[in-house]
């Protein structure tokens, strides 16, 4: 039975034998008539770009029946977007939709030679390891030399970050730092139009036009490339018009009808996005061939007629009548092209297949989570110019201070920021309220008066804008340190994290990174105020993030330390961080009395700094230690208060470990001190079973052969109530006094 890949090859060959020069031929660089930009070569080389594509597809299709390939999106009926990637600099980054392989091959062609598209997508294809971009990883549209950083994402949740790079662009002129792009360089973003509906897209494109009536310089391209359907779900006609052509501070283009009508169309939105420095959406109907992959079955879901009636809309065909109507090929060159390149395709499709994979977890995780440990413990303790901190910091440094309301956690947060800010001019810190407000907890109070507004600012209210703008900062050669004003409010955004920040070096093979250190104001224990919004204590999906580090402190210098260590992570090896700050401890001062002062602490000026695997001991007496309490955060203070209970009331050794960085777990350390102590307690503030570090932990000692009474105590499976009743649900100081107790009897 013929296959509609095979009509649709067939009908194209069979328009090439059919038609007949009938007009003189143009000269390579006379225009196209009508008084196009396009030339006749430009438009021969567009074309050759969209059957390199075509070629590509199916032989994407041909290797998977072979069980060679594992990818067979394909970009069939797209081909279009050439024009697109001919007409962009590869100096404008480009966050592209999966749908891209024309755009690829033009984009590919103005890097003269240093890139070939048609092996590096086929070695995608067949996730060779010798695949330039992922390394075997995955099939992902990606280039380092053509800026094109690699998305995995089909619901369009690649523009956020899109607009964080076209944000970022302009500020970092303002703030006099190195940029890796000229300054006029526009970013640009492809999305589907069934994708255009996503709450994450619709975000994206809601910032743009925010920060552009804001004032700041926009110069992202929208470019939505509609074929009227998503998988089965078909778009309503005329949708995406009327949705986007009318919005305010976003100048709409629609791009169809002939090759040279598409290319002057796009041309003249790609000048006006650049010169403007505003947000532009580019409407490019397309035409969606072959379904949506190759185990769709599109005649399940539509009718035959349907289906003939795309393939008869083929923009190869209709772009080759172009041509030779006009002069600008003749149909004998055309047919030479599309020989020639399914000959090339099928040769190098057959040394791509031949090509080693990845074959150890070693080789897979390499790029995941790099870590120079020498390297980032430099990054981190180096020393600052006391002349410039006195300078900044005014009669008295933070380490110098004595008066107790500026030794809290929240002070020394916000002197290791100062410092860090002094230390390093990419450091830029953004979010809700953080700006002339200074946090809704104060934590960046007079960072923006003292570093100005384009190092601190407030956003919009949007956590997955925020996110966005991170990635895009740390793209560009940054080190955004976002606030995200609690940890409930993290989750409507943790895509922007799970499926794009920390995706992005693991399907680069670390030629992309975005560093950051995203600041959380969470967990629990504000005495019933705020309820679930203000007291979240879950922290399992993002101990769930592969290749997140998550760093919680509990006091105020290891706060400080903590800090400069994530910052040094993310400069240093690109790694993205989120540092949980507990909000009941912000501005805590007592330990175990009111007015004894034991929760302060004086500020570690820099030089010294707290890295992964690095642990916080209290012994509550010397001699002998009946339990090992494994904590963090708020946990600490508890443990501290029942340690002395436990040594008051019983006579009990108490040591409490303070985990301080609960992703990657410091498990050599753990397993040290339950060595030496022999009973082994986990205080762990997050939910029972709603991944918090228990259970891991519990696992790790079980497995390595620890032999000694375990016990664990831990919040119930709920969320926070309002007032008193949030006691009910959260793990308390009896809790860890009696389990404690218990198991120094056992």
């Amino acid at each position: 039975m013929e296959s509609r890949v095979d009509v649709v090859e067939r009908n194209l060959d069979a328009c090439l034998d059919d038609l007949r020069p009938e007009v003189a031929a143009l000269a390579d660089d006379e225009p196209l008539p009508g008084g196009s930009r396009l030339s006749a070569e430009a438009a021969v080389e567009l074309f050759t770009d969209q059957v390199r594509s075509r070629a590509l597809d199916v032989a994407a299709r041909e290797l998977k029946a072979g069980g060679r390939s594992f990818y067979t999106i394909s970009s069939a009926g797209h081909e279009q977007n050439a024009v697109v990637g001919a007409l962009l600099r590869t100096t404008d980054p480009c966050f592209l939709h999966y749908r891209a392989g024309a755009f690829m091959m033009a984009r590919s062609r103005l890097a003269g030679g240093e890139v070939d598209p048609v092996l590096d997508t086929l070695l995608s294809l067949v996730a060779s390891a010798e695949d330039p971009i992922s390394q075997g990883r995955h099939k992902v549209w990606g280039s380092r030399p053509l800026w094109v950083p690699p998305q995995t994402s089909t619901i369009a949740s690649h523009l956020p970050k899109a607009v964080g790079t076209a944000f970022c662009l302009t500020r970092m002129r303002r703030l006099g730092v190195p940029r890796p792009i000229p300054d006029d360089s526009i970013v640009c973003a492809t999305f589907g139009d069934a994708s255009a509906n996503h709450a994450t897209a619709l975000s994206g494109i809601n910032a743009a036009r925010y920060a552009h009536r804001r004032g700041n310089a926009m110069p992202i391209l929208f470019v939505c490339e509609d074929n009227g359907i998503g998988i089965s779900v078909d778009t309503p006609r005329s949708w995406i018009a009327d949705s986007f052509s009318r919005m305010s501070n976003l100048h709409y283009v629609h791009a169809d009808g002939e090759l040279d009508e598409i290319y002057d169309a796009v041309a003249a939105a790609i000048d006006r996005c650049r010169t403007a420095r505003a947000p532009l959406f580019l409407h490019l109907p397309t035409v969606r061939l072959w379904g949506h992959a190759g185990s769709d079955v599109e005649t399940s879901y539509r009718t035959l007629a349907d289906v003939c009636a795309d393939e008869a809309r083929d923009p190869l065909v209709r772009n080759a009548r172009r041509l030779v109507a006009t002069g600008a090929a003749t149909p004998d060159r055309l047919r030479a092209i599309i020989a020639s390149t399914r000959d090339v395709v099928r040769a190098t499709a057959e040394r791509a297949a031949a090509t080693p994979k990845l074959t150890t977890r070693e080789q897979v995780m390499a790029p995941l989570a790099p870590y120079r440990e020498a390297r980032v413990r430099v990054e981190a303790c180096a020393r600052l110019d006391e002349a410039q901190r006195a300078e900044h910091f005014g009669a008295e440094l933070p380490e110098r201070v004595t008066a107790p309301p500026r030794r809290t956690m929240a002070a020394h947060i916000n002197a290791a920021l100062r410092d860090e800010m002094l230390r390093r001019p990419e450091v830029v810190v953004f979010g809700e309220d953080v700006g002339r407000k200074g946090g809704v907890y104060h934590v960046t109070a007079g960072l923006q008066r003292t570093f100005g507004s384009s190092r601190v600012f407030d956003t919009l209210l949007d956590e997955t804008t925020i996110l966005g703008v991170a990635q895009g900062a740390g793209l560009l050669g940054l080190l955004p340190v976002p606030e995200i004003q609690y940890l409930a409010y993290l989750h409507n955004a943790l895509d922007q994290l799970r499926g794009e920040a920390c995706s992005l070096s693991f399907f680069s093979s670390g030629q992309f990174t975005n560093p950051m250190v995203v600041r959380v104001a969470g967990l629990a224990y504000q005495k019933g105020f705020g309820g679930h919004f203000h007291n979240d204590n879950a922290v399992g999906a993002l101990r769930d993030i592969p290749g997140l580090t998550l760093a919680v402190p509990s006091r105020g210098d290891d706060a400080a330390r903590l800090l400069r260590g994530a910052l040094a992570m993310a400069r240093t090896d690109g790694r993205v961080v989120v540092f949980l700050e507990p909000i009941a401890l912000y501005h805590e001062k007592d330990l175990h009395a009111p007015g004894d002062g034991g929760w302060l602490s004086n500020y570690p000026p820099p030089g010294s700094a707290l890295l992964p695997g690095e642990v916080g001991i209290h012994d509550t007496r010397s001699g002998e230690t009946d339990v090992l309490v494994v904590t963090y955060g708020n946990g600490v203070r508890m443990a501290l208060q029942v340690a002395q209970r436990l040594a008051d009331e019983h006579d009990l050794g108490i040591r409490v470990l303070d985990l301080r960085w609960l992703s990657p777990l410091p498990f050599e350390a753990i397993r040290a001190h339950a060595g030496e102590c022999g009973r082994v307690l986990v205080a762990d503030e997050a939910r029972a079973t709603g991944g918090g570090v228990a259970d891991a932990i519990v696992a790790d000692l079980v497995e390595r052969g620890f032999h000694g009474p375990l016990a664990t105590v831990r919040s119930a499976d709920s969320y926070v109530p309002l007032g008193p009743a949030a006691g009910t649900v959260l793990l308390s100081c009896d809790d860890i006094h009696d389990a404690a107790l218990a198991l120094a009897k056992a």
